[in-house]
């Protein structure tokens, strides 16, 4: 991971490979942002117009790369692009600091050493920077040949220090902001390692090892149900997704517990390890990414550990239902009826509906604990893709205040999400003649029926919400802003920022 450290220090005499400064776009042209002025005066007050020479228009995402001026130990300036300049007296929006970060981090991969000297108006600001800089300058090479050696695409490591200008070491909200940039952003990476690594390497049993050794790291006590627990608990949902696999479901429990909490949040994440679509095969074209299918799971799991890290007083207890869709002679059939861990029997139309399957009997066995709210995650379906496309998340609950706090909060912390109904026209749909439920129903509005599926497994009385992070949780295409090209790692900061509004007593 990036380095990430504090300092008031001149920006002339300080020695790095590279200093990172913002530009935006003006009324009239390229504006060098507060945090350059050092900078600016050393090109004689004319680096706006020395920018615009070289093609910089201040544009989101723009990387102009000019020499160091005279003077200066640093023989690198580069210039990213904010976007609009904000209107007199405002800031610049967090997100848009976050971002600007992770462009320049990524445009840094090679260098040992950068000073970001970009706008910083509060310490809520240098956070922003801070995870933009650790969560841009992620790459995942350990299975190419220069991977042995911690190196990145292209040969280039990942930049492996930031130092944050203008952030005081001594100053506790800098602090404090840098040390949760640091939590949140390492272990949001840490759920895209787990995304990204091939399901061969990752099945079932190997997701709960792995959540097993870092969550005790950090004081989260683990429980892991095995295949023989499972059967004897009677998680019908999980077992039956999981039936046609070699690689036998596990389900795993992470408890944080704190001294002074007040209320008790439960996460639980859909954690297939890789989706073929079992007998329902999923067509040509659409199994090569299915790794991606535990991202719930990973996020979950990311939360969980990030929350532990920050000491947040709110307990808070991750679910992640973990299983391999596999067609073989034992595998579910369409047509088959499962008893799930609630006692309720679902007649299986289509097992590439699988991950409500799981889902259903890991919102059961959180309820039981009767938290003061649910959230589960999930790359659940296609439909909400259609919907909402690929970078941003679809929001359901049982209660519409809690979605809309559950919205406010993914928004930000710069999750792009989205809330959604629950029609209940739509649960008539999923009758069945011979089961209490099918996991199918009406086509369209298939992301809704989903949700309504789930809602039949939540306790009576307990708050919850659904997150189909189907879009965004892979990203298929280039990197953008501090968002990498594969596992994203989506929802773990919403999932975070919750924990904190309820450790103050904000939500709910």
């Amino acid at each position: 991971m990036t380095a990430l450290t504090l300092s008031t220090a001149a920006a002339p005499g300080l020695r790095a490979d590279a200093i990172v400064i913002g530009v935006a776009k003006g009324a009239n042209g390229p504006v060098v942002t507060a945090g350059a002025e050092a900078v600016d005066k050393a090109y004689d007050g004319r680096l706006a117009g020395v920018l615009e020479t070289l093609g910089a228009a201040g544009a989101e995402g723009e990387v102009t790369k000019l020499p160091a001026p005279a003077g200066f130990k640093t023989p690198l300036v580069l210039a990213v692009g904010l976007g609009a300049e904000p209107e007199k007296d405002a800031s610049y929006d967090a997100e848009a600091l976050r971002r600007a970060a992770g462009v320049a981090a990524r445009a840094l991969a090679g260098s040992r050493k950068a000073a970001f000297a970009l706008p910083l108006a509060d310490a809520a600001d240098l956070g922003a920077v801070a995870e933009g800089v650790v969560l841009g300058a992620y790459s995942f090479d350990i299975y190419k040949e220069q991977g042995k050696d911690a190196k990145a695409k292209n040969g280039k490591a990942p930049l492996a220090e930031a130092v944050l200008l203008g952030g005081k070491p001594r100053d506790a909200a800098h602090k404090a902001a840098l040390a949760r940039a640091a939590a949140v952003s390492e272990e949001l990476n840490r759920a895209r390692d787990l995304i990204n690594t091939p399901p061969n390497d990752l099945d079932p049993q190997a997701f709960a090892a792995l959540a097993q050794t870092a969550a005790k790291e950090h004081g989260v006590k683990v429980q892991v149900l095995d295949e023989k627990a499972l059967a004897k608990g009677g998680y019908g949902g999980i077992l039956g997704v999981g039936a046609g696999s070699a690689a036998a479901p596990r389900l795993v429990k992470l408890s944080y517990t704190s001294s002074k909490a007040k209320k008790h949040l439960a996460f639980v994440g859909k954690g297939i390890t890789y989706d073929s679509g079992g007998i329902s095969l999923k067509p040509a074209g659409h199994n090569e990414t299915m790794k991606c299918d535990m991202s719930g799971a990973a996020a979950v799991f990311a939360a969980v550990v990030a929350v532990a890290r920050l000491g947040l007083d709110v307990n808070v207890t991750g679910w992640l239902a973990l299983a391999e869709n596999m067609p073989s002679g034992s595998a579910t059939r369409p047509g088959d009826v499962l008893r799930m861990f609630s006692g309720k029997t679902v007649e299986v139309l289509n097992t590439d509906a699988e991950g409500r399957l799981v889902l259903a009997d890991a919102l059961w066995a959180a309820s039981q604990e009767k938290p003061d709210a649910i959230v589960d995650v999930a790359t659940l379906t296609g439909a909400m893709m259609l919907a909402l496309g690929s970078r941003t998340f679809g929001i359901m609950a049982n209660d519409d205040a809690f979605r809309a706090a559950v919205h406010e909060a993914a928004e930000e912390v710069g999750e792009p999400a989205w809330p959604m109904p629950l029609p209940d026209h739509l649960r008539k749909g999923m009758d069945s003649p011979v089961a209490d439920i099918a996991n199918m129903g009406e086509r369209m509005g298939g992301g809704l029926v989903a949700g309504l599926f789930l809602r039949e497994f939540v306790g009576e009385g307990i708050t919850w919400a659904h997150l189909d992070i189907a879009g965004p949780a892979f990203n298929e295409g280039g990197p953008f802003g501090y968002t990498p090209k594969g596992g994203t790692g989506t929802a773990v900061r919403t999932l975070v920022r919750l924990a904190e509004l309820t450790a103050e007593g904000d939500l709910g």
